[in-house]
């Protein structure tokens, strides 16, 4: 939260103390989240295994409870003995079960112990429904599932998950010692790459991890000039292109990009273009390396772009010098993204007779270009979409879909542009220059192509109806993720009047005029 980077810099300015009632009441707001992390990745990680939602928000819960602490324990009581005792696994054991001993952790803030329970916990949830009397499932399925789960999880899951979270973490510190440039260049050049895919998320457990563990984190920290590197490629191609359709683009971008959103930039902008994007990944490379090599140290997972610099900010000693490396490494990345895309990116050049709006009568055409439905299904507006991307226009204009076969079929005569790995959206340039994205879902890259099947292959040629892409939308749905399928004209701009109209058989379509 960006609340604990803000109590950062202002103790660091001298404004109050880390002791006043200011700190105490803007690190509580900052904190909750963090410190109850489990609560709602139980609930997220229940979600994703098809657990019921509430089970793993009480799993999460049932971590967070005061009493089993390993620091509450610690602090009033002696151990009755220590497992493992002169290892890097020693634990000290103050209650037993039933004469089990109960490892102890701190599991308040941890990301790895609720997920492995609570996907244990799907297991047993299914062997339940089958042996329990439907008539009582509602109540004895969760219990059983909980009490079962849990205290499995807090004999054996859980301190597995937590010994295993502080292997992976000395890991990745004893690799980033090795060699702390070459680990840094690999995190920050990779990066946007990560992020197109959802793979950044695979990191931010480990830097959880290292704050819980060791009050820190110098892994995730080289990705930090990646966000502005994507920004100021974007403020680049603003300044040098002519092309009306892409400064728009440009605009809504780059304030994002700013706040550490950079999936419009990605997305709308210099992935297409693949040039300006690599210049971006080189940039955030060498940033990454500047910032490997400076051990840039975070103390905090709070905000993003602009306001991630108080993440640097040394919580307990007030020492800025961090948010000072991290500010220089951001002034790398931009100046070098900026540079390499100003200086030797060639824009494609604009012909505005090509351009509908701006070309005189002789060069318009009465004729209507249909664009038919791809995915049979109700049709919805893009205004209603749950993704401020669509919802907003910034891909371009279209319409929205509820599908009811999971199918995608080509709605035009045409070249396959771009079929995203994870086949869960596809890209169309239609023989009358049309240029179309379908989006399957919504977050749906996170699936990693599950429950996805595609037919076709970039730069392949397809006719109206063919099929593209299959879906399980009863699969996605239960890993916890809407369907909702946009379908949106990414050149949009230039025509004059893109409208929803239907076909006879009342099947719903884009007519482009």
């Amino acid at each position: 939260m960006p609340c604990r980077g803000f109590n950062a810099l202002f103790v660091a300015l001298g404004w109050y103390a880390n002791t006043s009632g200011e700190y105490l009441l803007f690190n509580a707001i900052g904190d909750s989240l963090f410190n109850f992390l489990p609560v709602l990745l139980g609930y997220t990680a229940a979600k994703k295994f098809g657990v019921k939602p509430f089970v793993g928000m009480v799993i999460g819960s049932a971590l967070c409870y005061p009493s089993i602490q390993l620091s509450t324990l610690s602090a009033s009581a002696q151990p009755l003995f220590t497992l493992f005792e002169g290892t890097f696994f020693s634990s000290p054991v103050y209650f037993t079960f039933f004469g089990i001993p109960v490892i102890t952790m701190n599991y308040t803030s941890t990301v790895v112990p609720v997920i492995l329970i609570t996907w244990i916990a799907s297991y047993f949830q299914r062997w339940f429904t089958k042996i329990v009397p439907e008539i009582v499932a509602n109540f004895l399925v969760p219990m059983f599932t909980l009490l079962c789960a849990l205290i499995l999880g807090f004999i054996v899951f859980g301190p597995v998950a937590t010994f295993l979270s502080n292997l992976i973490s000395a890991g990745v510190i004893a690799v980033m010692n090795f060699s702390p440039i070459i680990a840094g260049a690999i995190i920050g050049g990779f990066w946007q790459v990560f992020v197109i895919f959802g793979l950044h998320w695979g990191l931010s457990p480990i830097a959880i991890n290292n704050i819980v563990t060791l009050g820190y984190d110098k892994v995730l920290e080289p990705f930090f000039g990646a966000t502005f590197a994507q920004t100021a490629v974007v403020l680049a191609i603003y300044l040098k292109t002519k092309d009306k359709k892409l400064k728009d683009l440009c605009i809504p971008a780059m304030i994002s990009g700013l706040f550490g959103v950079t999936e419009p930039a990605i997305y709308g902008v210099t992935l297409p273009r693949k040039t300006p994007f690599y210049f971006s990944c080189i940039a955030a490379a060498i940033a990454g390396a500047y910032y490997g090599g400076m051990q840039l140290t975070g103390y905090i997972i709070g905000g993003a772009g602009i306001f991630g610099f108080p993440n640097f900010i040394n919580t307990v000693s007030g020492d800025i010098s961090n948010m000072i490396t991290a500010a220089i490494g951001v002034g790398i990345a931009v100046v070098i993204a900026f540079a390499l895309t100003f200086f030797f990116w060639k824009p494609e050049p604009v012909n505005v007779n090509d351009d509908p709006i701006k070309s005189d009568s002789s060069n318009k055409t009465n004729e209507a270009i249909a664009i038919e439905q791809p995915v049979k299904g109700r049709v919805i507006p893009l205004s209603e979409v749950k993704d401020p991307v669509f919802s907003e226009g910034v891909l371009g204009r279209g319409i929205a879909i509820e599908p009811a076969e999971g199918m995608v079929t080509s709605p035009v005569d045409g070249t396959v542009t771009a079929l995203l790995p994870t086949s869960h959206a596809v890209g169309i340039k239609a023989d009358n220059g049309a240029e179309i994205l379908i989006h399957v879902g919504m977050d749906t890259v996170e699936l990693d192509g599950k429950y996805f099947k595609a037919f076709v292959q970039n730069g392949d040629r397809v006719v109206k109806g063919q099929d593209l892409i299959s879906f399980d939308i009863d699969k996605i749905k239960a890993a916890g993720y809407s369907t909702i399928t946009p379908v949106v004209i990414t050149n949009s701009d230039i025509y004059e009047n893109i409208r929803e109209n239907e076909t006879n058989n009342g099947a719903a379509v884009l007519v482009i005029a």
